[in-house]
């Protein structure tokens, strides 16, 4: 009876579901965030330019075989302007834990100020995800069992997929021997019938598999949730802490984002590592303090303002008087008032208007500048902040700035900032980090930010530079070098502001050395306190 041959038609209808599932197996992927060409090339060129996202990759792989993929997931999730996930169904099950992971990390309450952030900065999206790494490493391991059960659902489906291909195989196989009339030889028929069992066998196989699967992940999801959630927190916390540090010391966003992802990346390290990385909260207050304090800043009028007076100086004519200018009939009004010196004008006091010239910064680095006050902030901290912000102010302004820092007479280092091109961040960085040592000498750095103004006034004909002295020390100056110092002083028409910071009252009392060589002097107790020289940056 077995031997029997059969109707290639009923073996055909027989292994009829198998044969669909051999024709269109469905599409499984092993990406949970649908990417285009572009952002794929994103990733695979900042992987590849990254060491630590490759050390990260290869740590991750003696936990889990796929993680690669689960990197460019979270990587793609944080790049994308609107990362879209695929459905569920169409996802290899050994890479179901990644769309658990990428969903419960795009639901976290901190990856919308993530997203802000790492959206289109490839540089910032990677440095996400290995802020991530360690709450990756933590998630894998929790979810080991899901992993498992997927894997091996992932295996029984290619396995129930190859049976059902086996089915199809022995039926073309039984289609080439059947005779004319479609009968087909008992062996081939019983070929059919085996390959159609062990489909059907593997196809329960696989349904049992996916069961078991997914109650592992079901069980795993809280966890996966609260992990990815911490994740989400550390990553964004991270990406604020270098977008404030890069604020912090002027670096834009837009000059990041042009800069070579491992030149950014070493200067992110250097900021984050640099002898003054701990006091960019610092830098960055005195920068907006100045900045609120040019706005403050009235053009043309001499010093501090401080209220409204009468005479007939027009550069100094509040607006209200001016729009008189506007109505015809009130000309002869305002004329009259002009003649009798009755305009109501800014009053101000103190020093004259801002200088044109070069903006000079002698920053005194002896030994002493090490010492701490209020809050644990050096003298060196405080005066490199102040610094950096009169840096701002010259820019601003389109002024020249130059950084002199000084120590004894054979110890000075001159930092040029023409104010006609931007100021590279490596060679802020250089100034703000450069500690001479040593003793204090005021006569050579003074002496060289006069050179450096007589130079400007010779080549390009300014005059009335600023120099800002900032120091914690006091030390004699000669007789023949102060009279040498007025004269040029005279010529040039420049200023010297004086910085005393946290001095003894001998240094800066009447008579003293900084109080006759200063037109202006300042005394900086409180080194948590940046508003203490705001009245400079409405004057310089």
């Amino acid at each position: 009876m077995d031997d029997e041959p059969e109707r290639l038609d009923a073996l055909t209808r027989q292994a009829g579901r198998w044969l669909a599932l051999s024709a269109a197996p469905a599409e499984r992927h092993t990406t949970a965030v649908v990417a285009g060409p572009y952002d794929r090339v994103a990733w695979r060129d900042v992987y590849a330019r990254s060491a630590a996202l490759r050390e990260l990759s290869a740590q991750l792989l003696t936990r889990h075989a796929h993680a690669p993929d689960l990197l460019a997931d979270v990587f793609l999730c944080a790049y994308q302007a609107a990362p879209r996930l695929r459905e569920r169904a169409v996802m290899a099950p050994s890479h179901l834990v990644h769309h658990q992971v990428v969903t419960a990390l795009t639901q976290s309450p901190d990856f919308a100020p993530l997203h802000r952030e790492t959206a289109g900065d490839a540089y910032a999206a990677a440095m996400a995800v290995l802020a991530q790494g360690s709450a990756l490493r933590g998630l894998l391991e929790r979810s080991r069992e899901a992993r498992e059960r997927t894997g091996r659902a992932d295996r029984a489906r290619q396995e129930a997929e190859a049976a059902a291909t086996a089915v199809g195989e022995a039926l073309r196989q039984a289609a080439e021997e059947a005779d004319a009339q479609g009968e087909v030889p008992a062996p081939a028929a019983a070929a059919v019938r085996r390959a159609a069992e062990a489909a059907r066998e593997a196809e329960e196989s696989a349904r049992r598999e996916d069961g078991a699967a997914a109650q592992a992940m079901a069980a795993a999801v809280p966890g996966i949730r609260s992990a990815a959630r911490n994740a989400a927190s550390a990553a964004a916390e991270a990406v604020r802490q270098e977008a404030a540090l890069m604020r912090a010391w002027g670096v834009d966003a837009g000059e990041t984002e042009r800069m070579p992802f491992e030149e950014r990346a070493r200067l992110a390290e250097r900021l984050r590592s640099g002898r003054l990385a701990r006091w960019a909260e610092l830098i960055g207050r005195f920068r907006q303090m100045a900045a609120g304090e040019r706005a403050r800043k009235v053009e043309h009028a001499t010093g501090e303002l401080v209220g409204v007076t009468l005479g007939d100086d027009l550069s100094r004519v509040i607006p209200s008087e001016l729009a008189v200018l506007g109505v015809p009939e009130l000309r002869a009004v305002f004329a009259a008032r002009y003649a009798a010196g009755e305009l109501m004008l800014y009053d101000s006091r103190g020093e004259q208007g801002t200088g044109k010239g070069a903006v000079i910064a002698c920053v005194d680095t002896s030994h002493s500048m090490y010492a701490e006050g209020p809050g644990g902030i050096t003298r060196e901290a405080w005066s490199k902040a102040c610094a950096l912000a009169l840096l701002d102010q010259a820019r601003h302004a389109g002024r020249d700035f130059v950084g002199i820092l000084f120590s004894a007479a054979d110890k000075l280092q001159v930092f040029r900032f023409p104010g006609d091109r931007p100021a590279p961040v490596t060679d802020v960085l250089d100034f703000a980090e450069t500690f001479l040592g040593g003793g204090t000498d005021f006569q050579r750095p003074l002496g060289t930010a006069a050179k450096i103004l007589e130079e400007e006034f010779d080549s390009a004909s300014r005059a009335r530079g600023d120099i800002v002295l900032i120091t914690d020390d006091a030390c004699e100056v000669s007789e023949n070098w102060t009279r040498l110092w007025n004269e040029i002083k005279r010529r040039l028409d420049f200023r010297l502001f004086g910085v005393a910071i946290a001095t003894p009252d001998t240094a800066t009392a009447s008579g003293s050395v900084l109080e006759t060589l200063c037109d202006s002097l300042r005394t900086v107790d409180d080194l948590t306190d940046v508003h203490t020289t705001a009245d400079l940056f409405r004057v310089i």
